[in-house]
């Protein structure tokens, strides 16, 4: 119950139905709030008890002085929470081991339970195995529940054990989309009252429900947990960065290509830890499906949320959507009754100003590794060109490896120069290059199945149409299906080499695709059904066929993949793919046509149609109004109604699983997908003081942009490593080694994979990538894997720190990214800046992260990663204050000493109290047992 110091209970009559809302407008000031601010402010309202939230927050709130940095901290309490099922199954696992420990304590474990709703939706299994036949979907749901079968059946006991926590079966779509599909409400209703629907989530792409006016973001696992068990996010006011639109999309234009030029921008700004709000006449122009699209990308550009207020739009979105006429007043009325709804002519204040004139965008990609290196797609030959180099070795190749089909692999419009030297070798370069050439490496591949055909650096080997950014998005998928269908028309065809793949975000899309008659055509250029889920977005690409993969490998080939994902990180999509590119769902399957990034689509034909006619990208691009009037004619309510009317009921598969019955869960040690979580082991029912650190050293000293994909573990468990080789030693078949993310659950698997990505770079060491270090604990240091160094410091009671420089720790992964961290002995780690959800979640498993003095690095410190580390003044927090800086003495082997005082990056109360704790969880356990 709301303390209500400022009198703003009240009711709202909307029709027949009386609700309970808490009313801005009885705090002055709030009224010229930004849209997100306001949600805030009806939080606090709403949450006031006096104590952690109370009236001075609301007055802050309400006082926001948009120039401020920010520094007042407040208390913001979730409304629910999502998973996806990687991040959720450690969640679950999680609580079920609160259980035991509050048991062990004297408490009672129905204690932890949700408290607010919280929905999982499990869609991060499904693997591409099978692609490119008719039978692709059934067999990737067959081999996903044969490897994910032990997990399905303990999450289905998490469903039946804890109170308001609700899964949705596998096969049904992608979380966010799901999320805005079905479970989003925009306005909330609950034990009589209506409030802003917000929502955090275990997915850094939680932000897609930000375009629907729901205020959100993603958190890691740890933060997610207490979230549903009762406690509010701690954070501080944030500047919000008003971005305005005008103008109209220009045809050809497409969202995505929206999307890849607002993540420029807003990378370029800077929008670390800020609201991106949208507003301005041009946001009526944007349709629900775009916005949601760009608030998806929100973790690309690095704000902490992307939001659109509720207008006209979001109301027709959730009509289209099958929500009920009474949920459709309900948010209307409400919006109105708050003064959030968006209203062109009304600009709130904000702290910075960016502009967008819709009308400039042009079509673009983004690669090879970062969503924010946008290139316009007119340029992305040349960009392509000058990439390559830093993929590839530059020199010859064997003449024995030519035929007469090498020339064939090239367009005829950029011929091939060949060149031979004294040795026989030759060198291949298209002659448009002239003398600079690009390196090329013509590979003749026989396929069974394809016949022989030549592969050569470029080569686009995968072409996925998946992710919730795109999806989700009718206009760019009906787009494709329209392109598709005009490709076949021409005579074009996908080259044999791509591996393509089709994976929805909801089932809706392929009825709509069936009812517009474009299936035939995606599937007669290879992209059939392979799965409702993340799967090329996330890794779980699939093996490339065997011929493909052996002729990239055994050749050291530079081979690309192109999707319709919002994330392209090294090492991300396959391990046998090193350049990735995101791109509109047409333009992936104008890729798979060309089969090469080294295209040009305006100056190179595609193929020839029956007459011989050269056929262009833009002979067959649709036009906006055939996209628009097949949307129209082929998208209807009832497919929304239809697919989500029994979500959470599954397919005979799921129904048939057999369940665990308990409110505690009987752990099976054998298991190596669900295993006890150590984190409350040994657990004492008051907190232990907080130790400076001494005699640490470095396990990994990282450069710039290392992202919680270089730390967390996640796709292919590779055969010898080491959590390799714990599977082996409890009897797992290579074939059933699934993937790193599969076996979150088991702390075990996840300890060995963390710091463990192919793409990793430790500079202890010189030019290895992996998950590798030195091993001080053994004379000169050897070269050792990551997690049997730390074992070894362990034993010798070594405490652990890691080095790293600008913004570790962005992208996704994240809760494990922290838990590894802690798991494998580190204490601290010290960086010249951080991400923001990485920072929090560190301090949330017990680790203090630290930054270097502004302007200063491990390199302009002259730390090279042998020294010795001790920390001193982390005991001022025992005191109850948190130290802006600490005393760190690195020490040589020959004894000199390198001293700096690091920045504490422990930002709030909040955040203290977690760390004097050894972390969230076991804050959250010492108060429940309190209560």
């Amino acid at each position: 119950m709301s303390n209500n110091s400022f009198g703003a209970r009240g009711t709202l009559e909307v029709g027949e139905n009386s609700y309970e809302i808490f009313r801005l407008n009885a705090v002055p000031g709030t009224e010229k709030l930004p849209y997100a601010l306001k949600v805030l402010a009806e939080n606090l309202l709403r949450t006031e008890d006096g104590a952690n939230i109370t009236s001075d927050h609301i007055n802050a709130l309400a006082k926001w002085d948009p120039s401020a940095d920010p520094s007042i901290e407040i208390q913001f309490t979730p409304a629910r929470v999502l998973m996806q099922d990687f991040t959720g199954v450690p969640c679950v696992v999680d609580l079920a081991t609160m259980r035991e420990a509050i048991t062990a304590l004297g408490g009672d474990p129905n204690k932890v339970n949700p408290l607010s709703p919280a929905e999982m939706v499990i869609d991060h299994s499904v693997i591409l195995d099978v692609f490119g036949t008719a039978n692709a979907f059934e067999k990737n749901v067959e081999l996903e529940y044969q490897r994910n079968g032990e997990r399905y059946q303990f999450l289905r006991w998490g469903q039946g054990a804890f109170d308001d926590f609700k899964v949705v079966p596998p096969g049904t779509g992608i979380v966010h989309q799901v999320n805005i599909e079905y479970l989003a409400r925009s306005i909330m209703v609950r034990n009589g009252q209506a409030y802003p629907d917000t929502c955090v989530g275990t997915d850094s792409h939680t932000t897609m429900e930000n375009g629907l006016g729901v205020l959100g973001w993603g958190v890691g696992g740890i933060e997610a947990e207490a979230a549903m068990l009762g406690q509010p996010v701690s954070m501080l006011i944030p500047r919000v960065v008003g971005f305005k639109l005008s103008g109209e999309i220009n045809p050809g234009v497409t969202a995505t290509d929206v999307v890849l030029t607002v993540t420029e921008m807003l990378r370029e700004h800077g929008v670390v830890g800020k609201f991106v709000e949208f507003y301005g006449k041009g946001v009526a122009e944007v349709p629900l499906a775009n916005r949601a699209t760009l608030g998806n990308m929100s973790p690309e550009f690095g704000s902490t949320c992307a939001i659109f207020p509720i207008d006209e739009e979001t109301i027709n979105y959730l009509r289209l959507t099958g929500r009920d006429d009474e949920q459709l007043a309900l948010v209307e009325a409400y919006a109105k009754e708050q003064g959030m709804w968006h209203d062109p002519e009304h600009e709130p204040v904000y702290s910075e100003y960016l502009e967008l004139d819709l009308g400039t965008v042009v079509p673009s990609i983004a690669g090879p590794k970062r969503p924010q290196d946008r290139i316009l797609l007119s340029e992305s030959k040349v960009a392509f060109r000058k990439d390559i180099h830093n993929y590839v070795e530059e020199g010859t190749t064997p003449h024995t490896q030519l035929d007469e089909a090498v020339e064939e692999s090239f367009p005829a419009s950029d011929p091939v120069a060949l060149s031979f030297a004294d040795d026989g070798a030759v060198n291949v370069r298209s002659a448009a290059d002239g003398a600079e050439g690009r390196p090329s490496k013509p590979v003749e591949v026989k396929s069974a199945e394809h016949g022989n055909f030549v592969l050569d650096h470029g080569a686009v080997a995968v072409a996925g149409i998946t992710s919730c950014t795109n999806t989700s998005n009718p206009s760019v998928m009906i787009g494709a299906g329209l392109l598709a269908r005009n490709a076949v028309d021409k005579g074009l065809a996908s080259k044999p080499w791509v591996k393509t793949n089709m994976a929805p975000g909801s089932q809706v899309v392929t009825d709509y695709y069936e009812k517009a008659g474009l299936w035939p055509y995606l599937e007669k250029l290879g992209f059939y059904l392979g799965g409702y889920g993340c799967t090329t977005c996330i890794g779980n690409t699939g093996p490339l066929p065997e011929e493909i993969s052996a002729a990239v490998n055994d050749n050291d080939l530079t081979v690309t993949a192109v999707l319709s994902g919002n994330r392209n990180f090294e090492g991300r999509i396959s391990p046998d793919v090193k350049m990735n590119y995101l791109a509109s769902p047409p333009l992936v399957i104008a890729y798979a046509l060309a089969g090469t990034m080294d295209f040009d689509f305006e100056s190179q034909a595609l193929g020839q149609d029956t007459d011989g006619n050269d056929v262009f990208l833009k002979d067959i691009w649709p036009s906006a109004q055939e996209i628009d009037d097949t949307i129209k004619n082929a998208i209807s309510q009832d497919m929304f109604r239809n697919s989500y009317q029994d979500v959470f009921a599954g397919d005979e598969r799921w129904q048939s699983l057999s369940t665990p019955e308990g409110n505690t869960f009987e752990w099976d040690d054998k298991s190596t997908y669900v295993r006890k979580a150590p984190y409350f082991d040994g657990m004492t029912a008051e907190p232990e003081p907080v130790s400076d650190i001494t005699g640490a050293r470095v396990l990994a000293l990282l450069g710039d942009s290392v992202t919680t994909d270089h730390i967390s573990p996640a796709g292919p468990i590779k055969p010898g490593t080491p959590a390799a080789q714990y599977l082996d030693a409890n009897g797992v078949a290579r074939k059933d080694y699934n993937s790193l993310g599969s076996r979150r659950g088991n702390h075990e698997v996840m300890i060995r994979g963390t710091f463990a990505n192919i793409r990793l770079q430790n500079q202890l060491l010189d030019g290895v990538s992996g998950g590798y270090t030195r091993d001080f604990t053994q004379e000169g240091g050897p070269q050792s894997f990551i997690y049997d160094a730390s074992v070894n410091y362990k034993e010798a009671g070594v405490p652990l720190v890691v080095l790293g420089g600008k913004e570790y720790g962005s992208g996704s992964s994240r809760d494990w990214a922290a838990k590894g961290t802690v798991l494998l002995g580190v204490k601290a780690v010290i960086t010249e800046s951080f991400e923001r959800i990485h920072r929090s979640n560190l301090i949330g498993m017990g680790v203090v992260p630290l930054q270097f003095p502004e302007g200063e690095s491990a390199k302009t410190l002259g730390l090279d990663g042998t020294e010795v580390f001790d920390i001193e003044g982390i005991t001022a927090l025992n005191d109850g204050a948190t130290p802006k800086t600490v005393k760190v003495t690195a020490t040589k082997e020959n004894g000199e000493k390198v001293e700096f005082d690091a920045v504490v990056r422990i930002d709030t109360p909040g955040e203290a109290d977690y760390y004097r704790n050894g972390g969230i969880l076991q804050y959250v356990l010492r108060n429940m047992i309190k209560s």
